[in-house]
């Protein structure tokens, strides 16, 4: 049987999901092929979407149009804004889910999309084509083939494996194919993608124990409730969301959320926890040499902060809820592949958790990764024409990662013959893919806040002034979102204007003033001057400004949103300004096209270090080359020179 399509999409997970939904939005016909439909967007780690630089990407795939925050706010059972004693270029948006929800709230948007069919079935083979026109050595993909036979075929193919390919499972000494527990892994499709040329390694990644609550003495630990603020991860969120999008929140109150809010669990480990732990390392894989891939640095798993950080007497854990009808809680910072009897033997020597009653332990995976450099901005494979690449499979970690990979690879793979990138100074997502492409991975990548250079132009308040429009126009964000946020430029704007031309005069504010800590006026200001001092704000000057608290509360229930909005780009005006400045200066570089005008072995006047780089990676613009590991700023002044010449 031979199926027909524009996309198809290999993969039901985080990337996929996000992928399938934008090609069809867009006009594509598309097919989604995944081994279980009801596991659509499985969290198969922890049950939380976004976190520190994270909950930025999930705001950019909503700004963009995609669905992963408008899903989150609908199944959200505890939201936090992370960051928040820090500058707002580091705030970020996290939320615990009901697990079970997340994945039906997913299958409900799949189901209800247009253009978008889900094929349940396992890829076995890329079906790849010698294109004879032009290059003898040009590649084209043509579609998969099943494991039951079908083929697919459509002029682009989206691989979103996660870790399913080749996939193996460790627990102890004990070993288990599986792409994830009780799921099995899939053979051959690597070996279908390799065999043309593109190289794969070898990741590892792992999740912790998962534990009944009723076993649980909370007494002894912290309670750690969310927060109850107007925040949510759709900008759609509030007033409007529930009949543009299908998202569950309430119209007339915007701070309700949908599901039952739950509390988080902080609890330590102690040195008998760890002697316990320490006496299980020689069956540990990661130890004794049955794992030899890399592990992801920043998600370690228990025994590693042991033998990394010997002298530490506790290590901090989170007891999570994964939703609010179960009794499953996830332990967070306890990832392990230790023997099972090991594991649980040391838990119980934690007083919260001495009475303990687990229905799974932790156990790590090892999986197959495709190396990124090998791929295009656009995440289409530089090898095989049509093959796009997203989440996991590039060497990444994370539902947000994946999610923002699939939305612009389904983006890119519905355009087909035009591309759209963003840079890194528009996106997270510009500067998660920039990082994947130009410097590859040598161990899963994880997004942070640190990564980008431009991060007081990418924060998780302006994430849809910086895409919506652009999504409006690629026929991705809906007409409905697009005035959405239109709306609120043109508030934000008359906020800013009217801080920008009220006078103050200094003997009806200087009382107040010192009261708040602030320097009293010697002469008058405009609002805006004092908006910008970094002891008052928009809420303290509302108590000295009437004519403020007007407008603000005119704006009935986005006030808190746009309010903030303004009172960041006043505040920060200046900071604002200068790194898109140097944002600017940078575009220069990127404008200036290199691909395929150096003959790099031959090329004397740079270092042997950076001939290699630049012959494999092969870098769009000289922007791209100066970011490539290797490569120095002597080096592209030496490209310029040869520019000129």
């Amino acid at each position: 049987m031979i199926l027909k399509y524009d996309v198809i999409v290999v993969g039901g997970g985080h990337a996929g999901c996000e992928a399938a939904c934008a090609a069809a939005r867009m006009g594509a016909k598309t097919c989604l092929v995944t081994m279980d439909m009801n596991k659509i967007a499985q969290m198969s780690c922890n049950p939380a979407i976004g976190g520190i630089a994270k909950g930025q990407i999930v705001r950019e795939i909503d700004a963009l149009g995609g669905q992963m925050g408008l899903v989150t706010d609908a199944t959200a059972i505890q939201f936090r804004m992370l960051n928040r004693s820090k500058g707002p270029a580091v705030w970020s948006p996290r939320a615990q889910c009901d697990r079970g929800k997340f994945i039906w709230q997913w299958r409900s948007v799949l189901d209800s999309t247009p253009n978008l069919d889900i094929w349940q079935d396992q890829a076995e083979e890329l079906l790849v084509e010698e294109v004879s026109e032009g290059s003898p050595h040009r590649k084209r993909v043509t579609g998969v083939r099943t494991i039951w036979g079908c083929e697919l075929r459509a002029r682009a193919v989206i691989v979103t494996c996660g870790t399913f390919l080749n996939g193996l499972m460790h627990i102890g000494r004990k070993m288990v194919a599986g792409g994830r527990i009780a799921e099995p892994a899939v053979p051959h499709f690597t070996e279908s993608i390799t065999r043309h040329g593109i190289r794969a390694g070898r990741m590892k990644t792992g999740t912790p124990v998962r534990i009944d609550k009723r076993s649980v003495h909370f007494e002894d630990m912290e309670r750690q409730d969310g927060e109850n603020g107007y925040y949510k991860f759709s900008y759609l969120g509030g007033a409007g969301s529930k009949s543009l999008d299908n998202a569950s929140s309430n119209v007339d109150n915007p701070s309700e959320r949908p599901l039952r809010q739950l509390p988080c669990w902080v609890c330590y480990t102690n040195e008998q926890v760890h002697e316990t732990l320490r006496s299980g390392l020689a069956d540990s894989p990661l130890y004794n040499g049955q794992i030899q891939s890399i592990g992801p640095r920043y998600c370690p798993s228990i025994e590693t902060k042991l033998v990394t950080f010997p002298d530490r007497q506790q290590h901090l854990l989170f007891l999570e809820p994964e939703g609010e009808d179960t009794n499953e809680m996830y332990l967070n910072g306890f990832s392990s592949s230790l023997p099972m009897d090991v594991q649980i033997e040391a838990l119980r020597k934690i007083p919260a958790l001495r009475d303990i009653k687990v229905y799974r332990p932790g156990y790590a995976i090892e999986y197959d990764y495709f190396d990124p450099t090998q791929l295009k901005h656009s995440l289409e494979s530089k090898v095989i024409e049509g093959l796009y690449m997203a989440g996991q499979v590039n060497g990444t970690t994370g539902y947000e990662e994946a999610g923002g990979q699939g939305t612009l690879a389904g983006i890119n793979a519905a355009l087909g013959n035009t591309t759209f990138e963003l840079k890194r100074d528009e996106a997270y997502i510009g500067v998660l893919i920039d990082d994947l492409v130009t410097k590859g991975v040598d161990e899963p990548y994880r997004m942070f806040t640190s990564r980008a250079e431009y991060r007081i132009l990418l924060r998780q308040d302006d994430a849809d002034a910086r895409l919506t429009e652009k999504a409006y126009h690629l026929g991705l964000a809906t007409r409905e979102r697009y005035d959405w946020w239109l709306q609120k430029k043109e508030a934000v704007a008359e906020i800013e204007d009217f801080c920008k031309s009220y006078a103050i005069k200094p003997k009806l504010v200087n009382g107040a003033l010192e009261t708040m800590g602030s320097t009293a006026l010697v002469y008058g200001c405009k609002l805006a001057d004092l908006v910008a001092r970094p002891e008052l704000n928009f809420e303290r000057l509302q108590e000295i400004v009437p004519a403020l608290r007007e407008r603000i509360e005119a704006l009935s229930n986005r006030k808190e949103e746009i309010a903030e909005a303004a009172e960041i780009h006043i505040k920060y005006k200046g900071y604002i300004e200068r790194e898109q400045m140097v944002a600017e200066k940078m575009h220069r570089l990127e404008n200036i096209k290199i691909k395929g005008r150096f003959d790099y072995p031959t090329l004397t006047a740079i270092s042997t270090e950076a001939r290699q780089k630049l012959e494999r990676i092969q870098p769009e613009t000289l922007a791209q080359a100066s970011r490539i590991p290797g490569v120095s700023p002597s080096d592209i002044n030496a490209m310029l020179v040869l520019l000129g010449r």
